[in-house]
């Protein structure tokens, strides 16, 4: 399955009208994909709304993302957001495709940019940590790798809170089931961010 990870971004006062359309333009009869989610980050950077939408066909993504970059008010954002991006990703093909889930409403999306030639060596220890660090790894949501920009990936995970998230980390850690073996030693750059989950979605 494939994915888009749009972000918009804008005033903190603004969030819930640009949620509020852009929920409105990815209904619309021409849209094309599922949405799944709407996050307002929430420790990170602040002022941004985080919408994850699949697509069972690359061409599918193609089509609504060309939608997007001729709307003259993609999204709704226009004169309310500050900036809109948008990527596109593949999931783990080991993975199981998102599905409908209610986690407790905290969620982490963590973006790794990968050194060149990392993403093989990546996938193979995700694979092998899956499984036995189950605990932990059945909070995960998805992890996809990007099809355009650096080579990076991009993994969300959801959680009743923050502490949940802490400890569940810290015992994996403990167990040595986490991280992934020979993931760390790709990875260039990496963020994270908390963000909170907006109601009446498949993921919260």
């Amino acid at each position: 399955m494939f994915y888009e990870l749009t972000t918009l971004s804008g005033p903190l006062l603004e969030l819930a009208s640009l949620s509020q359309g852009a929920r409105a333009w990815m209904t619309d009869p021409a849209a094309r994909g599922e949405v799944f989610g709407i996050w307002r980050s929430d420790i990170g950077t602040l002022g941004q709304l985080l919408i994850l939408r699949g697509f069972a066909a690359e061409a599918e993504l193609r089509q609504e993302r060309d939608r997007a970059l001729f709307d003259t008010n993609p999204f709704n954002c226009v004169g309310t957001a500050s900036a809109l991006s948008m990527d596109s990703y593949a999931g783990f093909a080991f993975l199981p495709p998102v599905r409908q889930q209610q986690h407790g409403g905290v969620f982490e999306f963590r973006t790794y940019h990968l050194k060149p030639g990392g993403l093989p060596a990546t996938l193979a220890g995700w694979e092998a940590a899956i499984d036995p660090a189950h605990d932990y790894t059945a909070h995960l949501v998805i992890n996809m790798y990007a099809l355009d920009g650096p080579p990076r990936i991009t993994h969300i995970w959801g959680f009743s809170g923050v502490d949940q998230r802490m400890k569940l980390r810290a015992d994996a850690y403990a167990a040595r089931l986490w991280p992934p073996k020979g993931g760390p030693e790709q990875i260039a750059q990496a963020s994270s961010t908390i963000a909170i989950a907006e109601p009446g979605l498949p993921l919260g």
